[in-house]
């Protein structure tokens, strides 16, 4: 059979109405191939070319051609609008109730040490203090030498301290914000300095990596009475509860004199007294580094591990947990 004219009418004709009547994009697969595949009507048809005069192939070859790209619209047509109503129905089945409260989402909280950080600058911003935060690397003058810490300290060694190449190092401590700040501001002076800090130490009770506060007064008239005081306030405040807490005598090089704070440290049925950290008279060497008169004015200082306040306010036996990001820990607090 050549492919007339009309044979190709016939199978439009036949094509748009299969296709008008399809249900489901397998159905209209099935009209594809039909029309369209390697077996498919119009493609039959086109091998049929080979039949007719060569004058004639061209017109017919390209009535096929059209009739092909007719039939390719009313496929594509005929998914959209079958997609377009399965999408209308899922919408009519899955009705939403705007009006119900949101299910929500679940939020992170903040990080125990965060909190204690902040229960700390609150205590402080109270007492009329200002919170002073400096570099984490700092260079041997802030880090030792203004703070009075001679070059044959076990300190300085890197057995103690994370040092670079070009004699820069971690911070050992806040100490340098202190002096910093002393080098800008006049007495009286009113300050903590809350902050990362570095030293080779690594056990339940000892991390590489720590929070220290630091406060530091400078002013006329002060004596260790006003610091003993102001421990036993903020110890006080913190807890709010009695706890107990004692007094040793230490040595630093930057206070003199100077004392430890321990707090008792309860842990399940168990207690030991946990070292919170050194305190002080400013040493005169260190007020002179900043060009502050020692025969005029007198520092207090103290230095507290964060992170040790967090074990003991919330019952923890090792200071590794704080940082080795345990959700099921961490979403305790």
């Amino acid at each position: 059979m050549k492919p007339h004219l009309e044979n190709i009418e016939q199978i439009l004709k036949e094509a748009f109405e299969v296709i008008n009547h399809a249900a489901t994009s397998h159905e209209l697969e099935i009209v594809k191939s039909n029309y369209l595949g390697k077996k498919g009507k119009l493609t039959d048809l086109l091998k049929q070319l080979a039949t007719l005069d060569a004058a004639e192939r061209p017109k017919v070859g390209q009535i096929i051609n059209q009739a092909k790209e007719k039939i390719i619209q009313a496929l594509d047509e005929r998914s959209n609008a079958l997609t377009k109503a399965l999408v209308e129905a899922n919408l009519n089945q899955e009705a939403i109730d705007i009006t119900l409260p949101s299910r929500g989402q679940v939020l992170g909280s903040s990080h125990p040490i965060s909190k204690v950080r902040r229960l700390v600058e609150e205590f402080f911003v109270k007492m009329g203090f200002v919170v002073v935060e400096g570099p984490e690397i700092e260079n041997e003058f802030y880090n030792f030498t203004a703070l009075n810490i001679p070059p044959h300290h076990p300190a300085r060694t890197t057995h103690d301290t994370f040092y670079f190449s070009d004699n820069t190092m971690l911070r050992s401590q806040t100490s340098p914000v202190q002096i910093r700040a002393m080098q800008k501001m006049s007495p009286p002076i009113r300050i903590i300095c809350p902050g990362k800090v570095f030293r080779r130490d690594n056990d339940a009770t000892h991390a590489p990596m720590f929070h220290q506060v630091e406060m530091l007064m400078v002013d006329k008239n002060l004596n260790l009475a006003n610091l003993k005081w102001l421990v036993g306030e903020f110890i006080k405040f913190f807890f709010k509860e009695k706890i107990e807490y004692r007094f040793r005598p230490s040595y630093f090089p930057f206070t003199e004199p100077s004392a430890e704070v321990d707090l008792k440290w309860h842990v399940g049925d168990s207690w030991r007294w946990l070292e919170l950290g050194g305190c002080g008279v400013v040493h005169p060497n260190v007020l002179k580094a900043v060009n502050i008169d020692p025969q005029h004015y007198r520092g207090l200082a103290w230095g507290f591990g964060i992170d040790r306040l967090a074990m003991i306010y919330y019952g923890i036996n090792d200071i590794r947990l704080f940082f080795e990001n345990d959700l099921q820990f961490l979403e305790q607090f």
